[in-house]
């Protein structure tokens, strides 16, 4: 919404400048955007006159002219062919900077004489009048004139509208809050009707849904030509080309009230009716309107279609755009005028189907002033009378516009209740009034909800063109914004102690701590959608209809994701069709099983695609091994038990490669994650390349540790003894995990053994068929005294029962 000062100034009776009107509205809630002020681009140029023009000397095309300015009398080369003596016009002194040049002027002869200054044409100030030459001003215009003055020319101020206020769509309506801000006055807006002579002749029929009210009236004897030049040049300031004196009022009437309008040539009216309809389907098809843009727009039952010739030919889009076959022309002499409401939501959707985004479209979306019918046409008939001449009719009104706003008991003390504003009541009901609210005494007051200042309680009842007010915080807001948002007290926060436990949960804090300790490791995170599609999702276990989304934001996006791993598997396979096929991908985020609130998890996903470059020893890699590395010492990180972790083989899900993956969990039905290498069938729906190695943890299935009295860990007490270390290898049956037997060897006496590791697994000749040799080295680090031969050989023999109570047997 653009608007000028002299405009506002119509309006508001006002000293202010451009720059207090800004800072007035912006303290007022209206956001301005920009402000085009000329007289800062045109500061260094004033009016001046030529009293002296001779020929140049040197060059036929060039006068060398006595020109006086507001620095005196000045020598200046001028090459244009209108410089003559008498002639007022723009000078521009060394040092200024030419917009339309791009130049900034300095002391140079010209053809061998130096000219002091330069004089303007249109064009070269951005303020082009389509003459050539230079500028020829009016003779009454006084030496040294700021030329912005001279030329008319004014700051437009831009600001942002809230859908909420359709009444700052007007100059009116912003001077109105202006004025309640103490900005200046607020002048007379009423509308004086204007007596229609005869009776119309033509009648208004409307459906009551779409255009709830109509109202309109005939004028005739019009003289059609182009607009005065003051109304010319306010549309122009705000970027409106003006086409004639019936157009340019509507356009300025929309503007100046918020009220858009729309004139009829009567002469091109079907019959004396015109009716409000919706669209309709025909035999022969939908209906079709060629509108004043050239364009041809199907109909639809949407829509809002006004029609003539008995409401079956269309001739506008209510609310949105008038037809090209009554449109007024300059053969006009007889206009029907329009003026409406029409429901705000259905024109919003004709103007998205249509494209259409007129002036009238963007006010009636927004909903216009529906206390405006009718005074927004009469302004309409007193300035087509003073400009076009004529003679109106009565006005014809069908319909009944929508119910005005209620009224709502309000008690000035709840302002410093709920804003902190300490505001004299007086003043907030004084705010109100100036904003168009209505004060009245209240005629029944709930004792329960005003018990404690009922004699304070008024009854305030919005204006019609205030339809976002709709209870006492509304109100509240009012008084706050105009009195000043800067006025708010400024009132710290209660201090609130620090939790002792930290501000994040457990989780929240595992998530972070994993983050940190896979970036450690080399992963790099991946942040992707919480969706896939559904056909991913079922590889994966989900796809189940409560998952699919109704509104996806991209078709193969249409379902909620129910593993991790999948978006990783596809951003691994990006990056290999971009030549970076080695990746190690990482992951925090939720996975859906259902819709319940329940049913939302967060897991912690990594996968590693191993592509290394090529090698001449080719030694296979062990990618499942390190994954599985990586895997336990996350788990260690985030504090998982790691020691009470069973691992079962063969019972991962589906989309996990059989033979090569596993599942950690605390018990049959406590799964905390699942890793290995991903199904080849799965890799092959998703088109990329394998082996892909992944794990996915379920953070809600680490239990909580115990809180301990301490958090701090023992001090570190390295022993002075040296470690030794015993190998033992026992025969367990194939299928039996080594990890089950090297937990057994390491928990078998918790104080001398700091840990054990597999180091050779046996199969063949000197073990039975369907067993192995699994070799474990035992680390042994005393802490008080050298162990004998006989303790170690005690110790060797605890190892020996706890191993064989796990499943494995000493081989001979």
């Amino acid at each position: 919404m653009k608007f000028t000062l002299s405009w506002l100034k119509d309006h508001l009776d006002t000293d202010a400048t451009a720059a207090e009107v800004v800072a007035a509205m912006t303290m007022a809630g209206l956001e301005v955007e920009h402000v085009t002020d000329p007289a800062a681009k045109l500061a260094a140029f004033s009016v001046a006159k030529i009293v002296e023009a001779v020929q140049h000397p040197n060059a036929d095309r060039l006068r060398v002219c006595q020109v006086d300015t507001i620095d005196g009398r000045k020598e200046i080369v001028c090459g244009a062919p209108n410089a003559r003596v008498g002639l007022t016009t723009v000078y521009a002194p060394i040092g200024a900077y030419v917009p339309g040049l791009g130049v900034t002027l300095v002391e140079k002869p010209v053809r061998g004489v130096v000219s002091n200054g330069m004089l303007c044409s249109g064009s070269e100030l951005e303020a082009d009048d389509g003459s050539e030459g230079i500028l020829e001003l009016s003779g009454d215009l006084a030496v040294g004139t700021p030329a912005a003055i001279a030329l008319g020319l004014e700051a437009v101020i831009d600001f942002e509208v809230t859908p909420n206020r359709p009444d700052w769509l007007g100059v009116a309506g912003i001077a109105r809050d202006l004025a309640a801000a103490g900005v200046g006055k607020l002048k007379d807006q009423s509308i004086a009707p204007v007596a229609g002579t005869f009776p119309c002749p033509i009648t208004v029929e409307v459906d009551g849904e779409a255009c709830p009210v109509f109202a309109g009236r005939l004028i005739k004897g019009v003289r059609n030509g182009p607009s005065p030049q003051w109304l010319q040049d306010r549309l122009k300031a705000i970027g409106i080309n003006p086409k004639s004196a019936l157009v340019d009022i509507t356009n300025f009437i929309s503007y100046d009230r918020a009220r858009p309008l729309h004139v009829y040539d009567a002469a091109l009216l079907s019959g004396t009716k015109i009716e409000t309809r919706l669209g309709r389907h025909g035999v022969h098809g939908d209906e079709h309107l060629i509108a004043l843009d050239g364009k041809t727009y199907e109909l639809t039952p949407a829509m809002c279609v006004i029609a003539d010739a008995g409401g079956e030919r269309p001739i506008g889009l209510g609310g949105v755009m008038g037809g090209e076959s009554t449109g007024c022309s300059e053969a006009t002499v007889d206009v029907f005028v329009e003026s409406a409401w029409f429901e705000p939501i259905r024109i919003a959707q004709t103007g998205r189907d249509t494209g259409i985004n007129s002036d009238a479209q963007y006010r009636f979306a927004r909903t216009v002033d529906t206390g405006s019918v009718v005074p927004g046409l009469e302004l309409a008939t007193k300035l087509i009378l003073e400009l076009c001449g004529g003679e109106a009719s009565e006005i014809v009104v069908a319909g009944q516009a929508p119910a005005a706003p209620g009224p709502i008991l309000f008690d000035p003390a709840y302002v410093q209740g709920l804003s902190g504003l300490d505001i004299a009541p007086e003043k907030s009901l004084s705010i109100l009034q100036a904003l168009g609210f209505k004060i009245e005494p209240p005629k029944d007051v709930p004792v329960a909800e005003f018990a404690t200042h009922a004699e304070s309680v008024v009854c305030v009842t919005p204006p019609t063109f205030r339809r976002d007010v709709h209870g006492k915080a509304d109100l509240v807001e009012e008084v706050a914004r105009i009195a000043g948002f800067g006025a708010l007290p400024s009132t710290p926060l209660p201090e609130v102690p620090r939790a002792v436990g930290g501000v994040l949960t457990a989780r929240q804090a595992r998530a972070r701590t994993a983050r940190r300790a896979l970036a450690a490791a080399g992963y790099a995170e991946a942040v992707t959608w919480s969706f896939t599609s559904r056909a991913t999702a079922q590889l994966f276990g989900g796809g189940a209809a409560q998952l699919v989304l109704a509104n996806p934001i991209a078709s193969e996006l249409d379902c909620m994701r129910p593993s991790v791993l999948p978006n990783l598997i596809e951003a691994a396979g990006r990056n290999a069709r971009h030549g970076f096929a080695d990746v190690a991908l990482f992951e925090v985020g939720p996975v859906f099983l259902g819709d319940g609130p329940k049913d939302q998890r967060t897991v912690v996903a990594g996968i590693l695609a191993p592509r290394p470059p090529r090698a001449w020893d080719k030694r296979p890699a062990d990618d499942v091994f390190t994954l599985k590395a990586d895997l336990l010492n996350l788990l260690e990180e985030i504090g998982a038990p790691v020691a009470s972790l069973q691992t079962a083989q063969g019972s991962a899900s589906s989309w996990w490669h059989p033979g090569r993956s596993a599942r950690l969990q605390l018990g049959p039905k406590a799964v905390v994650a699942e890793f290995g290498e991903l199904h080849p069938a799965v890799l092959k729906a998703l088109d990329v390349a394998g082996p892909v190695y992944g794990f996915e943890i379920v953070l809600e299935a680490i239990p909580e540790p115990k809180k301990k009295a301490v958090k701090t860990k023992a001090a570190f007490t390295p022993s002075a003894l040296m470690p030794l270390t015993r190998d033992f290898a026992f025969v367990a049956d194939k299928a039996k995990a080594a990890g089950d037997l090297v937990k057994a060897a390491a928990g078998a006496d918790k104080a001398l053994i700091a840990s054990a590791r597999v180091f050779d697994v046996y199969e063949g000749p000197g073990v039975p068929e369907g067993f192995k040799s699994v070799a474990i080295e035992v680390l042994v680090q005393p802490r008080e005294a050298t162990l004998t031969d006989a303790e170690i050989e005690a110790l060797s023999a605890k190892v020996v029962a706890a191993v064989e109570k796990a499943g494995g047997k000493l081989r001979a």
